[in-house]
């Protein structure tokens, strides 16, 4: 109101068209990273801590316009049974010597050579009578247009199991359970945010449906936008830990403190009473071997590498125990036929146990408390106060800035906020002792 001076304020048409033409791309990330020097700058926030965190928001999208990467599969092999049992027909009706291999576009064109050959006139309509090689024609012509949307399809998914029609970028997820406690698939991306202080300082969309695949390019993001500096811990929860993770972290000179998948499993009592897990078997590290509650050893047979959806390459050390056929607790060893063996990465289990040691620790507890508060907090703010449940612009560079100008409103908020409060500098919150 002030800035406008009692002239009328611009329309919808006005700021979408500013967002469009002016905010896009490096532009509107270029201004949120200035935000983030400033709050460094003025000792809202530090380098020593971040907090990172996933969510999944709705797709400006219609929820029934989704295309299966397993159905256009079948429905592909389906389509190629067809031409070669069409190709068969096609050299055994014209006395062709069409080869196996040929495309649908090459069989296209002999068949109309043979039409203009032949000066064949191709007839529509009711009451016409089609004949025999413009109906094979056609029919080749449908295979072609099926075959064409079969290839378009699988370019779009890149890597994905699903997409959308309506916004291709756009991923079918699992969404939270609605007040009736349904199950939601839609479109949808999922939106990843780094927090420190309270403050958003990295923001990131992604295609993947989950969180592990997203991590690197939140940090490769993060550290490109704020010119190389880095925070010297990240805190994660559970969906985060893959063993690529530990390693990319540990690469970056940062400190990892990411809650093991099974770390509320394994405070259980009946998991630290399952002789039979691997956990739980006794290990000797000079032979190499584990050791069952039968007492039979786990002997090392070959070790094998295993690659991810990423590309990263991961060793696995297998081992196998000799003894389970006449074992008498073979059944409630292993489900195996013959003997039970065991895969083993043992750079994961030793980044893990490091990672378990970090998080139960004094500076462990208050991190992940944090983590609890600031990063999933932020996303509270979001969905509650500003109502952001659903994306308004379609496509993934677009959904991007709009998640950008969130931000940016975010911070300036949390800014006025805690200046208010007189909490400016505050950066953690400390464990509250009974």
């Amino acid at each position: 109101m002030h800035v406008l001076q009692g002239k009328p304020a611009p329309d919808h048409n006005r700021f979408w068209s500013f967002i469009k033409h002016r905010l896009q791309g490096e532009v509107v990330e270029n201004l949120f990273y200035q935000l983030v020097d400033y709050l460094l700058e003025m000792g809202e926030i530090d380098l020593a801590n971040v907090f990172i965190d996933g969510t999944k928001i709705e797709a400006n999208a219609n929820r029934y316009s989704f295309v299966w990467k397993k159905s256009t599969n079948k429905y592909e092999a389906r389509l190629d049974t067809k031409m070669a049992d069409m190709l068969k027909e096609l050299n055994t009706r014209y006395l062709l010597e069409i080869p196996s291999n040929a495309t649908i576009e090459e069989c296209l064109t002999i068949l109309k050579a043979m039409a203009e050959s032949q000066n064949i006139i191709f007839v529509h309509g009711r009451g016409k009578r089609k004949t025999q090689l413009q109906r094979d024609i056609e029919t080749l012509e449908g295979y072609l247009t099926r075959k064409t949307k079969y290839t378009g399809y699988n370019a779009i998914f890149e890597g994905r199991n699903s997409f959308s029609k309506t916004d291709t970028d756009a991923t079918f997820m699992r969404m939270k359970d609605d007040h009736m406690m349904n199950g939601q698939l839609k479109p949808g991306y999922n939106l990843q945010l780094a927090v420190t202080g309270e403050y958003i300082v990295s923001v990131d969309v992604n295609s993947e449906r989950s969180d592990i695949q997203t991590l690197i390019p939140l940090l490769d993001r993060m550290e490109k936008g704020m010119d190389g500096k880095q925070f010297e811990s990240v805190t994660l929860d559970a969906g985060y830990e893959s063993e690529e993770n530990y390693k990319a972290l540990k690469s970056r000179n940062q400190v990892a403190y990411i809650k093991p998948q099974n770390y509320e499993k394994s405070k259980t009592r009946k998991y630290k009473t399952n002789a039979y897990l691997r956990e739980n078997m006794p290990y000797d590290p000079q032979a190499d071997t584990y050791t069952c509650p039968a007492g039979h050893l786990f002997n090392y047979i070959y070790t094998t590498k295993k690659r991810n959806k990423s590309g990263f390459e991961s060793t696995l050390t297998v081992y196998e125990c000799t003894e389970c056929t006449h074992c008498p607790q073979k059944k409630d060893c292993t489900r195996a036929a013959g003997n039970r063996k065991i895969s083993v990465s043992k750079d994961f289990i030793a980044l893990r146990q490091e990672s378990l040691e970090r998080i139960t620790s004094e500076k462990g507890k208050v991190l992940r408390l944090n983590r609890s508060i600031q990063s999933e907090g932020a996303f509270g703010v979001l969905k509650q106060d500003y109502h952001f449940r659903r994306f308004a612009r379609r496509g993934i560079n677009n959904v991007f800035t709009e998640t950008i100008l969130y931000s940016i409103a975010y911070n300036i908020n949390k800014f006025h906020s805690k200046t208010k409060r007189k909490l400016s500098g505050v950066t953690l919150h400390l464990l509250k002792s009974a």
